[in-house]
């Protein structure tokens, strides 16, 4: 982990039915439908946020 720079990700599946942490995760990263991307930045906060709904997310480094 870098601490700098940023992260491509995309919501994969849907968050209906997942517990409602997972689903604020999902938000807070900025995504709020299937297949949308956002690019974040790389920080411990948004990694947890990532790390918490993994299952539902892709996820790419900046150069991807």
């Amino acid at each position: 982990m870098t601490g700098a720079g940023t992260l491509t990700v995309t919501l994969e599946k849907s968050v209906h039915g997942q517990l409602k942490r997972i689903a604020a995760s999902v938000r807070g990263l900025g995504l709020r439908r299937r297949h949308q991307t956002v690019q974040v930045a790389d920080t411990v906060q948004n990694r947890g946020m990532i790390r918490a709904a993994g299952h539902l997310l892709r996820v790419h480094p900046e150069g991807r």
